[in-house]
Parts: C-alpha cells; structure tokens; sequence
C-alpha cells in the first residue's frame, strides 16, 4: 500500500508538471522525487505520469488518480487535525448526570459556559438522584456527576462546588405566610412535605437529624422526590417544606418564602464528582467551565 509521502510528492508533481519545481516545493532533490512517484505508479500498477526531457503530463489513469489522491490528503490532515483537537478537549462528547435541582440556577449557567468554551463538544445531560449516579459513574455510563452529597470512595475525585442555605416554602394562605421572622420551633406540627430517603438521602437525613435534634416534630404527610413536587404541593396548600434557595427562582402564585435559622451546617451543597481514570479529554475542559461558571455566580 501507498503511503502519504508518496501522495504528497506525486500531487505536487502533478500540480507543476515539472519535477525540478515540485522538488523545490518539497525542499528535496529530483532523484528521490522521481523515486517516490515510481514507486507509486508500481504499487497502483499503472503509469500516472508521462515524462521526456522537456515534459511531463499526467495519463488518463494520472488524472483520474490525482483528485482521489488530494482528497485522500486532506482527509488524513483532516483527520490528524481532529485526533490533535479531541486530545486538547476541544472536539467530542461529555455526559454529565444532575441532581434535579441543579437545574433551577446553577446547570444553566453552567451549561452556557461550557458551550462557550467548548462550542464544539457535544454535552449529553441525564438528570439521576445522587445514587443513580453514583452507580452510573461507576459504570462508565456518565463523565461527571452533580451530586448532593460527595462520593467518597476508591478512585474517584469530589469537590464542592455550591452551597446555600434552605428556606421555608408556605402556602399563601397558611398563618406564617405572613409571619416574619420564621424562627424553627414554629414548624411543630404543621403539615409537612419531605424529601424521601430513597430519592434524596441527602437532605432526607439531614433535615430529620436538624428536626430531631431541635425537638421539633412536624406532621410529615408526604415523603417526595423533588423539590419541584414538593413546592407544586406546597402550592395546593397540603403542607410546608424546607427547600434550596435556589428552588425560589421557580415561580408559584401561592407560594411564600421565608429565610430561616437552621442551625450550624444545615445548608443545601452541590458536589463535582469524576473518575480518576476518565481518558476524555473534555472533560478537563469541562471541569474547568463548571468551575468558571460557579466563581461568577459567586460575584
């Protein structure tokens, strides 16, 4: 089989027509040119170029071969160029799994940042529960998870990324809509809507462990699994709920927010969750996008 080398020698004697130019061109002399497209002409078994003391011209199999040949060229440039661009993170594909929330404030910000920055990389996003991504991380089936909680194991990187404090969704018509402050010991038997421990053990620990501990007994009546459910109910008036901060940007009529006192470490946090071991290149990249967008939403 051909190689490239003798591609670029014969279309360049092909495009002068002349092999004392096309070896100046090639910044080598006439005798290993001539070589090259000998060469060549006896792997294909046909003659591409006729030649004299004055002339060279290319035959009919020449001409016929001479357009494939540049095609063939700048194809394997082109594909050089895009291995070069994929090892920079510049080109390919990253899939990124999300908590449900991360996509009131934070994901979109996130996401036009990344596809500023790398405009020609493809981001796949799944939206999965903090477990579901772990497993899915571990699989390989995602690059970068957006957690609620770190992943703390063997092989893989974690770093927190936001964190805000929780506020009390209430339903407009509720007494302590119109109560300010909201202090806790306010929330004792009131109807109550709380993240369930399969969809959201992070918050579900968190916020029973601060009830507890306050000797604060709310009258759970319903256990969910997102906080866009949760506030869509707070909506109906069946209850109360703690959510992010960022959950407010969602506009409901009959929703009132009230900033409240929790206690130490009772705060809402994101996390940036990888394998050691990824090979794609975006992802780097990628890392470094999120990073940007969350010190300017930190501005």
């Amino acid at each position: 089989m051909f190689e490239l080398s003798q591609l670029r020698c014969f279309i360049t004697v092909a495009t002068e027509l002349n092999f004392r130019r096309a070896a100046a061109r090639l910044n080598m002399t006439q005798p290993p040119l001539s070589r090259q497209v000998q060469l060549l002409e006896h792997q294909l078994g046909v003659a591409l170029l006729t030649r004299d003391t004055r002339n060279v011209k290319l035959t009919a199999a020449g001409r016929a071969f001479f357009f494939e040949a540049q095609n063939l060229l700048e194809r394997a440039q082109m594909a050089a160029l895009s291995a070069k661009r994929f090892a920079q993170g510049d080109i390919g594909a990253v899939s990124i799994g999300f908590v449900g929330s991360a996509v009131y404030e934070f994901l979109p910000n996130v996401i036009a940042e990344a596809q500023e920055k790398q405009p020609n990389v493809h981001i796949a996003l799944m939206e999965m529960n903090t477990a579901q991504q772990q497993e899915a991380l571990q699989a390989q089936r995602i690059d970068v998870g957006i957690v609620r909680s770190p992943l703390q194991a063997p092989g893989f990187e974690t770093e927190r990324l936001v964190r805000e404090p929780f506020v009390l969704a209430v339903p407009r018509r509720h007494p302590l809509a119109g109560t300010a402050p909201v202090a806790l010991p306010m929330l004792d038997g009131e109807p109550f809507l709380m993240y369930s421990h399969s969809a959201y053990a992070p918050f579900n620990e968190l916020l029973t462990g601060m009830f507890r501990s306050a000797g604060v007994t709310p009258a759970y009546v319903q256990w969910l699994g997102s906080s866009l459910t949760m506030l869509a109910l707070v909506n109906a008036g069946l209850g109360l709920a703690l959510v992010p901060r960022c959950a407010a940007n969602v506009t409901f009529k009959d929703v009132v927010f009230h900033a409240i006192e929790l206690g130490e470490g009772v705060q809402s946090e994101l996390h940036l969750v990888w394998r050691s071991d990824n090979d794609n290149p975006a992802v780097g990249r990628l890392l470094g996008a999120i990073r940007a967008a969350v010190a300017k939403g930190a501005a």
